[in-house]
């Protein structure tokens, strides 16, 4: 019988993670359209990256990593505070888009890179739950760099146990259904130095017909 860890040699296979309440996937090696070290040192250097403040229960606090948006015209997003209209998207980000689309089988208008400079930056726990992000959204996230530790909570079920998630380079997660609705997701800060991460989450955002602003986090 094929061991579990064997259905990843070749790449591009998504795995299902058995979470209640959730729809998780996870490719331990996704198949890069190039050399996974080149396409971050490229996105490091050249992304318009922006330090940013968020606004938590009306207080503001700095955002322990560095974000950048790029998106389809007119695709613009706010979080927490913050509106970003999209950059447009690079022809690395548009071959990288085409290739987990042809995987997940799902056309995404938008994405958020989030830059993790070493040991202190961080994600803190929330669900992207946003109406603009649709019933069920769907959500591909891929990392590139130091591996970082994902970690799932689920909102209601005190007797489940967090699930977390070794989010090595090259690496693809994606979340469906009702996971942003029964579950929180974080990255948390490491006690050891490590170097550094970018991490590209790849989604659809509906603007609301009214305002025309689409809004997530």
């Amino acid at each position: 019988m094929q061991h579990m860890n064997d259905l990843f040699s070749d790449g591009d296979v998504l795995e299902n993670i058995v979470m209640p309440d959730a729809d998780v996937s996870f490719a331990s090696k996704f198949n890069l359209p190039g050399d996974s070290s080149q396409i971050l040192q490229k996105l490091i250097s050249t992304v318009p990256w922006r330090a940013e403040k968020v606004t938590v229960w009306g207080k503001k606090f700095d955002q322990p990593r560095l974000i950048a948006w790029y998106g389809d015209e007119g695709k613009s997003y706010t979080y927490s505070g913050i509106h970003m209209d999209p950059n447009p998207w690079t022809s690395d980000l548009l071959d990288i888009k085409l290739a987990i689309e042809a995987l997940v089988g799902v056309v995404f208008n938008s994405a958020l890179l989030n830059y993790y400079r070493d040991e202190r930056d961080s994600m803190g726990f929330h669900s992207d739950d946003e109406k603009e992000l649709g019933p069920q959204p769907i959500i591909a996230s891929l990392s590139l760099g130091e591996e970082r530790t994902f970690v799932f909570k689920h909102k209601r079920l005190e007797g489940v146990k967090p699930k977390k998630i070794k989010l090595a380079s090259g690496s693809l997660l994606v979340m469906k259904g009702d996971t942003q609705k029964n579950w929180k997701h974080g990255i948390e800060k490491e006690s050891e130095p490590c170097g550094p991460r970018v991490n590209l989450t790849f989604r659809r955002i509906f603007h609301d017909l009214k305002t025309k602003r689409a809004v997530a986090t």
